[in-house]
C-alpha cells in the first residue's frame, strides 16, 4: 500500500502513476486554480489533473511554472472534450491543451467520455501522440466494460488508465474487476460524490473509530481497492487534509461496510445517456 503522495502505481507500459493528485473541476481559472495547484504542490502532491471543458489549464500551467518544482517531477494530466473527438480534431485539441498549460509533454491524455461513434478514431490519434512521446500515458474517462471491450478489440495500444465515478454509492464492482483483469489502472473522479456522503452516518461511525474524517476514510478506501483517487478541494488546509490518509488502514470488515452502501447511483452523468448528441 503507499504510504506518501509520493507513491506510485506503475502502469502496464511502466510509466508510474501518483496513487494520489488534486483534480480541478469547477476550479475557476486564474488566482483560484493557481494558488489552489500551487498550495498542493507545497504540500507534496505531484500529480495535478484538468481537462479542457475545465477552461482552466491556462491557470494549471502556471502554477506549474510558479511552483519550483521540476516538470519532470510532476504527472500532469489532460483530457479530451466530446466535441473535439474525431483524428484530426483530437490531434488539434491536443496541441491547444498543451500550448495552454506550456508543456512540451503531458503524462497523462485521457478521453473525457466515450460518446456514441468516434471514439476509436480519437484512440487512433491517442496512439499516434503516444508514439511520438508527446505523452507518456493514454487513457479514457467514463468507459463502461462494453466500451473498453470495443476499443480493445481494434487497438493497438490497450488504455493504461480509466478514469470514472468512484465512490460509495458507486462501488463499480465489474468495472474494477474488469479493469484489474485487463491491467487497466482504475482512477476515481468524484471520490467524495461532491460532497453528499460527508454527512453518512456509517461513515461517520467508521470515522471516528480511526479518528479521521469521513473523507479521509473514503479516500483510503479508494486506495485500499488500489483505485487511484484525484480530490479536489481549493482550500489548502482541506488540500493537506485529504492527504493525511497514509498512516491508517481500514479493516477488512469496515472495507466491507463500505462497499455495503452501494446504490448505483451517480452524482454526474451515467456514460451510455451522456454518449447521445455528439
Amino acid at each position: 500500500m503507499p504510504t506518501s503522495l509520493k507513491d506510485t502505481v506503475t502502469l502496464h507500459n511502466g510509466v508510474k502513476m501518483p496513487w494520489m493528485g488534486l483534480g480541478v473541476f469547477k476550479v475557476t481559472d486564474g488566482e483560484e486554480v493557481i494558488e489552489s495547484v500551487k498550495a498542493a504542490i507545497r504540500n507534496g502532491y505531484i500529480s495535478i489533473d484538468t481537462a479542457s471543458f475545465y477552461k482552466n489549464e491556462e491557470g494549471v500551467g502556471q502554477a506549474i511554472r510558479e511552483s519550483g518544482v521540476l516538470r519532470e517531477d510532476l504527472f500532469i494530466t489532460t483530457k479530451l472534450w466530446n466535441s473535439d473527438q474525431g483524428y484530426e480534431s483530437t490531434l488539434q485539441a491536443f496541441e491547444t491543451s498543451l500550448d495552454k498549460l506550456g508543456l512540451d509533454y503531458l503524462d497523462l491524455y485521457l478521453i473525457h467520455w466515450p460518446g456514441k461513434d468516434k471514439y476509436k478514431e480519437t484512440w487512433k490519434a491517442f496512439e499516434e501522440l503516444y508514439k511520438q512521446g508527446r505523452v507518456r500515458a493514454i487513457g479514457v474517462c467514463n468507459f463502461q466494460v462494453h466500451h473498453l471491450e470495443d476499443l480493445i478489440a481494434s487497438a493497438e495500444i490497450k488504455p493504461m488508465v480509466n478514469q470514472v465515478e468512484f465512490h460509495p454509492h458507486l462501488t463499480q464492482k465489474e468495472l474494477l474487476a474488469y479493469c484489474k483483469a485487463e491491467g487497466i489502472q482504475l482512477e476515481a473522479w468524484s471520490p467524495l460524490k461532491q460532497g453528499q456522503l460527508l454527512n453518512h452516518p456509517v461513515l461517520e461511525d467508521i470515522a471516528q473509530k480511526y479518528n479521521k474524517s469521513v473523507a479521509q476514510v473514503i479516500l483510503r478506501w479508494d486506495l485500499q481497492h488500489g483505485v487511484v483517487t484525484i480530490p479536489k478541494s481549493v482550500k489548502e488546509q482541506r488540500i493537506i487534509d485529504n492527504a493525511n490518509v497514509f498512516d491508517f488502514e481500514l479493516s477488512t470488515e469496515d472495507m466491507e461496510k463500505i462497499d455495503g452502501l452501494n446504490e448505483d447511483s451517480r452524482a454526474g452523468s451515467h456514460p451510455d445517456t451522456m454518449s447521445v448528441g455528439f
